[in-house]
């Protein structure tokens, strides 16, 4: 892009103005500091000029919006057709408490409902399970039988809304129940929009929920996806998730590189099972983090485009355009919220909002200032969704398009990212003899990501303690008498309400159909089929979430991690 006369000339420009305007300055003032870095610890020039990207290729790195390779974003239009979708997460108690709350953030303007669920549901477990005792409902709604799933949606028409459900493990019974609930309503499955998250590798790699070993989990997940390619076009099966990798303590280079090298094992296992890459691709999302440091997240996120078109044109043949366009849905850091001064998260949130959306996200979900004390208020989500709308609708950075494109500092970190993920993306591929997913399995098998993920974390804190990493309120500017607001709290009635709905189901349901319909599931499975179809026949049926899960449970036994020391 730049003449080298002109690169020549901007150099000994730069030489100049350190000699004759910077020195003087430093040696009479300093800087504030000995080094300037992002909160993932990469080194930022204290000036960018167009030698650090003197090999940008406009075309072929940057392009246009709507065009390869993606980098200023997957839409020709992007907000200024229409805004991200925004999301607050949502789900406490029973399926009745969460229905109100869904319906008030409907109220509010919120245009996409994302569910949380308990940790027995996410586990896969019964509210009347023993391992249940204490858990149910106090992080998320508790979902045990399509009976809970009708309650949830009571009233909310499933081919209007695009729902988002974080769940993992068990996932294709979450996935079946909405599948079973649109049956009922008379709502075609074509018309059903929404995103299962159903990301298993990421688990075994930082979030550390499972019911069966990776492989058959992995297994699990294709099913999904060839179901949702053949039933449910527009739900998103997977939304391969970096997100946890962060909040495990991952740099913004690892979450990248780990989630596009599990994004490319889920691509390399429905190949194998015989799926074509351009019938499935279009309907792969991915979930990334948004952090502090502004210019970083946004190099990250244009990077991952850029990457993710590539990649799947050269090792995967993709030829769809919509096969090429890496979609994510974002939420700022929960890990960076702090309990000292929770009113300070408000802007913490913004920033990272802010990011991700010069970054191009297509949907948002922006946390609570009191999530580090607690599940959500409902004013504090209210504020959260505010600040969402105050950049859609006032800020002005929704109305052009990659704003921060052409920057020298954002192109060069854009470059350096792109370069430092794709690093380690090789790397894996080569663990697994050129299969990224054998990399990836092999490298949870020996703890590669635990201790890649272990280090920078350290690193991180260590930065915290010694004081070179500021958290306002925390290591810096901190007051004696903090602020502290009003938390919400769940019922501890809930429980025993759950467990009684749950009793309720087993007494008026047919046992036997019951029984007939899990071992359709266990048939199908040891037969190779896809089990999706069979749960659903079996969560129509009643059959529970425990109960299913139980039988992948018991044909491949439990999963202990084994983590080797480096």
């Amino acid at each position: 892009m730049y003449d080298a006369e002109d690169l020549a000339a901007i150099r000994e420009g730069k030489k100049r103005w350190a000699e004759d305007a910077l020195d003087p300055v430093l040696e009479s003032y300093g800087e504030r500091k000995d080094r300037f870095a992002t909160v993932s610890g990469l080194d930022v020039a204290r000036l960018y000029t167009p030698d650090d990207v003197a090999d940008l290729d406009y075309e072929a790195d940057l392009g246009f919006p709507g065009e390869e390779p993606y980098t200023r974003g997957v839409y020709p239009t992007m907000y200024r057709g229409r805004p991200w979708t925004m999301r607050q997460f949502a789900g406490f108690g029973t399926a009745s408490e969460t229905n109100e709350r869904f319906r008030y953030l409907v109220e509010e303007g919120q245009t996409g409902l994302s569910t949380a669920f308990d940790m027995p549901s996410l586990m896969g477990i019964d509210s009347d399970d023993p391992m249940a005792d204490g858990e149910v409902g106090t992080e998320g709604v508790a979902v045990d039988t399509l009976r809970d799933m009708e309650v949830l949606f009571e009233g909310i028409d499933l081919a209007e809304v695009s729902t988002s459900f974080t769940i993992n493990p068990s996932a294709p019974v979450i996935y079946a129940m909405y599948v079973a609930l649109a049956d009922q309503q008379g709502v075609a499955r074509e018309e059903l929009r929404g995103t299962m998250q159903n990301d298993m590798l990421k688990e075994f790699i930082a979030q550390k929920e499972w019911v069966v070993p990776p492989e058959p989990s992995l297994d699990l997940v294709t099913d999904t996806v060839e179901f949702a390619v053949a039933e449910t076009p527009r739900i998103k099966p997977i939304s391969i998730s970096g997100y946890h990798i962060r909040e495990a303590g991952s740099t913004a280079i690892q979450e990248l590189a780990f989630t596009l090298a599990d994004g490319f094992a889920y691509v390399e296992d429905a190949i194998e099972r015989g799926l074509n890459v351009d019938a499935f691709a279009p309907q792969l999302s991915f979930f990334f983090n948004s952090h502090n440091s502004l210019f970083e997240e946004v190099a990250k996120f244009r990077a991952a485009r850029r990457i993710y078109a590539r990649v799947m044109e050269e090792w995967y043949d993709a030829e769809r355009e919509k096969s090429k366009q890496l979609k994510f849905h974002t939420q700022t850091a929960g890990q960076s919220l702090t309990a000292q001064q929770p009113l300070n998260n408000v802007a913490r949130v913004t920033v990272q909002a802010l990011a991700a959306v010069l970054g191009g996200t297509q949907s948002l979900h922006t946390n609570s200032y009191d999530e580090a004390l607690a599940l959500p208020s409902e004013q504090a989500v209210r504020v959260a969704l505010r600040s969402q709308q105050i950049i859609a609708e006032e800020s002005g950075a929704a109305d052009i398009i990659d704003p921060l494109g052409g920057s020298f500092a954002v192109e060069s970190l854009t470059d350096e990212t792109e370069a430092k993920a794709m690093a380690y993306i090789e790397e894996i591929r080569e663990m697994g003899d050129g299969s990224v997913r054998d990399g990836v399995l092999r490298g949870i098998d020996s703890g590669y990501f635990q201790r890649e993920i272990q280090e920078a974390s350290y690193e991180y804190q260590e930065r915290v303690e010694e004081g070179t990493e500021t958290v306002v309120g925390v290591n810096a500017y901190t007051v004696e008498e903090d602020t502290s607001p009003e938390v919400m709290h769940v019922d501890d009635e809930i429980q025993e309400r759950q467990r009684e709905r749950l009793d309720r189901v087993k007494r008026e349901r047919d046992d036997g159909a019951v029984e007939a319909a899990l071992e359709d599931v266990r048939e199908s499975h040891r037969a190779g089929e896809n089990v999706m179809e069979p749960i659903v026949a079996a969560v129509k049926a009643e059959a529970t979430m425990g109960e299913i899960m139980g039988v992948f449970e018991a044909e491949h036994g439990s999963y202990r991690e084994t983590v080797g020391v480096a």
